[in-house]
């Protein structure tokens, strides 16, 4: 709906703006990409959507047992003879954090990259040994 004006000239800007209103948040979701987790009996499960993202532009690391997962998602859209109303689409490096449990292995931890979405597998160390043992006395 157009609103008039004293004038009797259209007020186009609002609705021209309809389509920007959420795009603040649509760029801060992209750079925090959404994630699920999930354990079973033998590992925890975290899967962390990357649309448009090539593998080679994803870092995972794992430091004082918290996850990372970082890279950037490029830009290559050629804007020659093209004029753009708007776009949705964002750009630019995200960051996302797990802190993991303390019952996985991190050296075991793996990552498969398939269809834009990122699958890390962190095997669990399994239930605690049984550290219990004698001490000798020894006779002084």
């Amino acid at each position: 709906m157009v609103e008039k004006t004293d004038q009797g000239q259209g007020v186009w800007w609002p609705e021209f703006m309809q389509p920007f209103r959420n795009v603040g948040e649509r760029i801060a979701g992209f750079f925090a990409p959404s994630a699920d987790a999930a354990t079973t009996g033998e590992q925890n499960e975290i899967n962390v959507e990357l649309p448009g993202v090539a593998a080679k532009d994803v870092d995972v690391e794992i430091h004082d047992g918290v996850l990372t997962v970082k890279g950037e998602k490029k830009t290559e859209r050629e804007e020659k003879g093209k004029t753009y109303f708007f776009t949705e689409r964002a750009f630019g490096s995200f960051q996302r954090t797990f802190r993991l449990p303390a019952d996985i292995r991190a050296d075991d931890i793996t990552a498969d990259f398939k269809d834009g979405v990122l699958t890390l597998r962190a095997p669990k160390a399994g239930p605690p040994k049984d550290t219990a043992r004698k001490v000798e006395i020894r006779a002084a």
